[in-house]
Parts: C-alpha cells; sequence; structure tokens
C-alpha cells in the first residue's frame, strides 16, 4: 500500500465546499461546522494513506465518502496523487453533480 498521496482540490469543489460552510453558517451552530471540518480532515488524511478503502461511485474510477451524512465527497485516483472533485450536498438533486 502507498502512502502519502497528494491531494488537490479542483475549483469545483472549493465551491461547493464554500457554499456547504455558507449554509452551516446561515442554519446551524459553529458545533456542526467543527464537526464537519474534523470529519473531513480526517477522511482527507486517511484517503491520502489508502485511497481504495471507500467504495467506487456509479462512475467508473471516481471513488465517493459519506461526510456527515448529508454530503458526500467525490474523488478520483491517479498514479501518486488524489483529485478531490466534489463536495456534494445530499439535500440537492443528484443532477447538479458535477464530477
Amino acid at each position: 500500500m502507498k502512502s502519502g498521496y497528494k491531494i488537490f482540490w479542483t475549483d469545483n469543489v472549493l465551491k461547493e465546499l464554500a457554499e456547504t460552510i455558507e449554509y452551516l453558517q446561515t442554519h446551524f451552530t459553529v458545533v456542526q461546522l467543527e464537526k464537519l471540518s474534523q470529519k473531513t480532515e480526517h477522511i482527507i488524511g486517511l484517503i491520502s494513506k489508502n485511497p481504495g478503502l471507500f467504495s467506487k461511485s456509479e462512475q467508473v474510477d471516481i471513488y465517493k465518502v459519506t461526510i456527515l451524512k448529508f454530503n458526500t465527497m467525490y474523488y478520483k485516483v491517479y498514479d501518486d496523487s488524489i483529485m478531490i472533485l466534489s463536495f456534494f450536498s445530499n439535500r440537492q438533486d443528484p443532477q447538479k453533480r458535477k464530477l
């Protein structure tokens, strides 16, 4: 097992993450925002050590992992790096997901 994969974030995922944070700041407590942050950091650490740890999505070569039941993160593994593709809010229509 290879460790230390480099993690890259697409512009799309950064936009989705910013929208999620804004939503949480507006409708939830700081505690929920901290939980999301901690869980995301933990998952990124796991993925960087073992990118095959989570299940593949319905799209070929794209993995998915649920972060706190309301968000799913999608990523793709390359030779020595991982590209985070989407931080999708599960409350939305799945047709809006951009991978």
